[in-house]
């Protein structure tokens, strides 16, 4: 079973104030980026001058470097846009962050307008109510010290004591950079990732994993409920949250058992667990997903046990990079997420980078497959067995079947349907592109005259132009 790592003790918050210069100054040098040398800062409510003779100047100079993974404000590849943090964008995204991170932000916007003593009360209400948030923890420490000294620097700790904590410093970095990178580079308004062509309004929900950034996007399906002619399937994904998420130790695109990795594809969440009946590790409970599912076992993958869970007791969350596989998040937030999605339809893409797009701009995509769909359920509503065929991949595998052992079971079918036609209703598309272009399609099979039917899952795959399938099953 691929879980998280086991508990790790929470470092003392006086560790936590040298990451305080790159969460703070970061805000400070994206926003800064595209405005005038004179201007006042958004966030930090600093003048900024030529000299560096400021807190912030000399911050923003020790994490210049870093800064810099996070990116100019131009249009990043991924097809998010550029965002300046200010004050109402922050609001108007507040209901789809998680509380404590919300809360988190508003503590550096005090900072930054010099309302100091403002977030000191705020850190120490954060602190109280996540006593393991380690970057609250951070700032409280900054926050504190300046009560009593000027800060030669933000995280203004002995050498000896950053050198004591260097990984847990180093986790904390790349978890602040990640939130950053998160905030200021948003899905423009209406977009979805690519890999979703089409989605039934029987997916109430979906979600989406970005692992380069560490972020669980989680979407209400808007497609409103249509019959097999429905007109327009363009994809309508609102985007009601975003969270800050941990995978595998090892990384990502999972290959075999115990290799500490998250895997990387198309799955389903299949059940939803007890938290009562779980470890404390998982935390308030835990999501399973379909891994490995028949691309993954067509490819010789192992491993099984890859789950959405949230963070034991001693944790808040966990570092980008942490668990045995399994996708982490925090207890509250993953709250959320039970509260919201349902097993069995609901997608879930796991993606190095998500790419994304507006939805016309799959329409060509999904309607030159949909015709390749109506031309197979045309054949098997006819009982045309050799046409019929012709859509089945030399790849093909069930169970440990070829297509040649699975054959029998779909000329059985069809000698029991007698020709009678077949409706496809509640039509979902979601597409996989690696070394092969995939589609993962689900829809409700329903014989002509029958008014209930099957569920039906395929498994698609482009060989030499054209789409075959090399898995089917009923779910």
């Amino acid at each position: 079973m691929a879980a998280g790592l086991g508990r790790r003790t929470v470092p003392r918050p006086r560790i936590f104030v040298a990451v305080a210069a790159l969460a703070l100054a970061a805000l400070v040098v994206v926003s800064l980026r595209h405005g005038a040398r004179e201007q006042r800062d958004t966030l930090t409510g600093t003048t900024t001058t030529s000299a560096p003779t400021t807190l912030i100047a000399s911050a923003m100079a020790r994490v210049q470097e870093a800064s810099r993974s996070i990116g100019s404000l131009s249009t990043p590849a991924s097809g998010l846009t550029p965002v300046h943090l200010t004050s109402d964008q922050l609001e108007a995204s507040r209901h789809r962050m998680g509380q404590a991170e919300a809360r988190l932000i508003e503590i550096y916007q005090l900072i930054g307008q010099a309302r100091h003593r403002e977030a000191l009360q705020q850190a120490e209400a954060l602190v109280q109510a996540h006593p393991n948030f380690q970057l609250a923890h951070l700032v409280l420490g900054d926050l504190l010290s300046l009560q009593t000294r000027p800060l030669r620097q933000w995280g203004d700790v002995p050498d000896t004591t950053a050198m004591a904590a260097a990984a847990q410093l180093d986790a904390l970095r790349e978890e602040s950079r990640r939130r950053l990178q998160a905030l200021t580079e948003r899905p423009p308004e209406g977009s979805v990732p690519q890999q979703f062509l089409t989605l039934s309004s029987q997916s109430r929900h979906a979600i989406a994993i970005d692992a380069s950034r560490s972020r669980l996007y989680l979407f209400e399906n808007l497609n409103p409920e249509r019959g097999a002619n429905g007109a327009d399937r363009a994809p309508k994904l609102k985007l009601l949250a975003d969270f800050y998420i941990s995978v595998g130790l090892s990384g990502i695109e999972k290959n075999v058992e115990g290799d500490k990795r998250t895997p990387l594809g198309v799955y389903y969440i299949t059940s939803n667990l007890n938290p009562a009946d779980l470890p404390d590790l998982y935390g308030v409970g835990a999501l399973p997903i379909n891994y490995p599912n028949p691309l993954d076992v067509q490819r010789g993958k192992t491993g099984s046990g890859i789950w959405l869970h949230g963070t034991p007791s001693d944790q808040f969350v966990r570092a980008p990079q942490a668990s045995d596989g399994c996708v982490v998040l925090s207890n509250p937030d993953l709250e959320r997420v039970l509260a919201t999605v349902r097993i069995r339809t609901t997608p879930v893409v796991i993606a190095s980078s998500l790419q994304w797009v507006q939805p016309e701009a799959l329409t060509a995509d999904r309607e030159q497959f949909e015709s390749v769909l109506e031309d197979w359920r045309r054949a098997r509503g006819d009982g045309d067995l050799s046409g019929l065929k012709r859509f089945y991949s030399s790849r093909f595998a069930h169970q440990g079947r070829s297509l040649d052992q699975w054959w029998p079971k779909i000329e059985d079918e069809l000698r029991a349907n007698k020709a009678r036609g077949l409706h496809i209703k509640d039509l979902s598309v979601l597409r996989w592109q690696d070394q092969d272009d995939t589609l993962v399609v689900t829809f409700g099979e329903v014989a002509a005259g029958q008014s209930r039917g099957v569920t039906k899952r395929q498994y698609w795959v482009r060989e030499q132009d054209r789409w075959s399938i090399f898995f089917e099953g009923t779910i």
